[in-house]
C-alpha cells in the first residue's frame, strides 16, 4: 500500500513538473515568435526607408555627370563613377532585404503545382542573364507538389541565376535541373559546372550576407542563397549543397512530407490532382 502511494505521488510529481516545462516552452516559443515579428519588421522598416535617400545619392550623381562631367576632371568623373556603383550596389542589398523580409511575413498560399511550370517561367525571367552564353540544358521532368507558386518560382529564379553566374568561365557551362531519390526521399536538384566551393565553408552558404568567392570576381548581395532557405523552410523542407573547387556544385532541396502528393489530393477549390 505504502508502495502504490509512494508511486501515485511520484507520478502526479512528474505530471506536475512536465506541465510546468510544457508552460515555460510555450511561454518561450511566444516570446521567440514575438521576437522575430519584430526583428522581421525592423529589418523590412529600415530596408524601406533606405531606398528613398539610395535613389537620391544615385540620381544626383548621373545628374552630375551628365550635366557637369564635361568640366569635370577625369579622376572626378571616376570618383562619381564610383559613387554611381556604390548606390547601385547598396540598391540591389537593400531590395534583397527587402525581399528575405518579405518571405518572412508573407503568408502562403498554397495549391497543387506543377514544378515544370514553375522551372518553365523561372528559366524564361533568366532569358536575358543567358544572352551571348554558351550554356547547356539539361533538364528532367518534375513532379506536382502542394507550394506557394509565386515562392518556389523565386527560389528556382535564385538558385538557377546562382548557377548562372558561377558557370561564367566555363565554355559551355552545363546546368542541370531534375529530381532523384536519396535516401528514398525525393529530393530536386540543381547541378553545374561551375566554379565550385570548398565544403569546410558549406555551413556559411544560407546565411545571410554570407559569400565564398570574392566581389570583386563574382557580383552579388549574399542574401540569395538565405531567401532560398527561408522559402524552402516555410515548405517545411531543407536544403543543402554538394560542391569541389573547380568542380562545380549541386543545391538540393525538399519539401515536408506534407507538401509532397502521394495520393489524389481534394483542395478548396474542388479540383482534384493526382502525384
Amino acid at each position: 500500500m505504502r508502495h502504490e502511494t509512494e508511486l501515485k505521488a511520484a507520478t502526479e510529481q512528474v505530471e506536475q513538473d512536465f506541465k510546468q516545462l510544457s508552460e515555460q516552452l510555450a511561454v518561450s516559443n511566444a516570446q521567440l515568435a514575438a521576437a522575430n515579428a519584430d526583428l522581421e519588421a525592423f529589418s523590412y522598416s529600415v530596408a524601406h526607408d533606405l531606398r528613398s535617400p539610395i535613389r537620391q545619392i544615385a540620381g544626383f550623381a548621373k545628374i552630375l555627370l551628365e550635366e557637369y562631367g564635361a568640366q569635370l576632371p577625369t579622376e572626378a568623373r571616376r570618383y562619381l563613377d564610383k559613387v554611381t556603383q556604390g548606390a547601385q550596389q547598396m540598391g540591389s542589398l537593400v531590395d534583397d532585404l527587402l525581399h528575405l523580409s518579405q518571405v518572412g511575413r508573407q503568408t502562403m498560399s498554397l495549391e497543387a503545382t506543377s514544378l515544370d511550370s514553375i522551372l518553365a517561367s523561372a528559366l524564361q525571367l533568366l532569358r536575358p542573364e543567358c544572352t551571348g552564353r554558351d550554356i547547356e540544358w539539361r533538364i528532367g521532368a518534375l513532379r506536382t507538389v502542394v507550394c506557394d507558386r509565386g515562392l518556389m518560382k523565386q527560389a528556382f529564379v535564385n538558385l538557377i541565376s546562382n548557377a548562372l553566374k558561377y558557370t561564367r568561365p566555363r565554355h559551355p557551362a552545363v546546368i542541370q535541373v531534375g529530381q532523384a531519390k536519396l535516401k528514398g526521399k525525393q529530393v530536386i536538384f540543381i547541378r553545374d559546372n561551375g566554379v565550385g566551393f570548398d565544403m569546410q565553408y558549406a555551413d556559411k552558404l544560407f546565411g545571410v550576407f554570407q559569400r565564398l568567392h570574392l566581389g570583386t570576381e563574382f557580383e552579388g548581395t549574399g542574401i540569395g542563397l538565405a531567401t532560398v532557405e527561408r522559402i524552402v523552410r516555410k515548405h517545411g523542407g531543407r536544403i543543402w549543397a554538394q560542391a569541389e573547387p573547380g568542380l562545380g556544385a549541386t543545391f538540393f532541396f525538399t519539401f515536408g512530407a506534407d507538401s509532397e502528393l502521394r495520393e489524389p489530393t481534394v483542395l478548396s477549390n474542388g479540383k482534384t490532382y493526382d502525384s
